[in-house]
């Protein structure tokens, strides 16, 4: 207990110190190239599919949020160097913010779907690498972790919302992407809750299964009750999974101290 004492405080040290000039330097080259590119290639996409100016800016105002908010946890990266991990979800981020855009504005072409399952895909498919690379490259850190989970819980509400709109599930399927931001809540009344938990490979496997639920409902012609029992049994899924978590926290009464 005291040697969790002692790293804790470390830590809290760590943070108050604030990151180095290098890792601020090198994270806002990084960003900065993937934001750059990204407004290129949401261009380009954006034409191709004709989803007009609007979706372009959408998407790009919430990608700078969301590169404002990293820049302001880098006090959580030990390392000079932002990473390759952290690029690769910043990559993921910046194509979560154009299907988040498609999903905001209005009158999106219906060829559009096609494209939104396809960039699910990609996101999906980089998601396996940067979490490997983290740890091929030894620069596993706090902040990797939680842009990781935010960038993977964004795009589970951003595809629970769409599949609402589209109007292949009721209401209740953005209950998926809502838990997560539910949870958060929790933690500011029930303090056992904000304890960190053990790796999982149960939740791990829940978050990819959340994912690939939504994306194959999201694909033209799964239509209903097909695509409502998708979504139920993804919601059941995910509700089982937070409930383990939630029990592990509240009964464990090492948990926090």
């Amino acid at each position: 207990m005291m040697w969790s004492k002692e790293a804790s405080a470390i830590r809290i040290s760590a943070a108050a110190a604030g990151p180095s000039h290098a890792l601020r330097v090198n994270a806002l080259a990084v960003l900065g190239g993937v934001f750059l590119g990204s407004i290129v290639a949401y261009s380009a996409i954006s034409f191709h599919l004709s989803l007009g100016s609007a979706t372009v800016i959408a998407a790009a105002v919430l990608l700078l949020v969301i590169f404002f908010l990293v820049i302001g946890s880098l006090h959580r990266h030990r390392f000079d160097s932002f990473g390759l991990a952290n690029t690769v979800t910043a990559i993921r981020s910046a194509i979560v913010s154009l299907v988040a855009a498609a999903v905001i504005v209005p009158n999106a072409p219906e060829n559009a779907s096609w494209a939104l399952v396809l960039l699910v895909t990609v996101a999906l498919t980089l998601d396996g690498f940067d979490g490997y690379l983290a740890r091929l490259q030894r620069q596993e850190s706090e902040l990797g972790a939680r842009f990781d989970m935010e960038v993977d819980a964004f795009l589970i509400l951003c595809l629970s919302a769409a599949v609402f709109i589209l109007d292949k599930a009721g209401a209740w399927v953005v209950l998926i992407g809502l838990l997560r931001y539910a949870f958060m809540m929790a933690q500011y009344f029930v303090p056992s809750l904000t304890a960190p938990l053990p790796p999982s490979l149960r939740r791990k496997f829940v978050c990819v299964v959340q994912v690939a639920a939504l994306c194959l409902i999201l694909v033209p012609g799964v239509m209903a009750p097909i695509s409502v029992w998708l979504a139920a049994v993804a919601l059941l899924l995910l509700i089982y999974s937070f409930a383990v978590d939630c029990l592990y926290l509240l009964r464990d009464p090492e948990v926090g101290r």
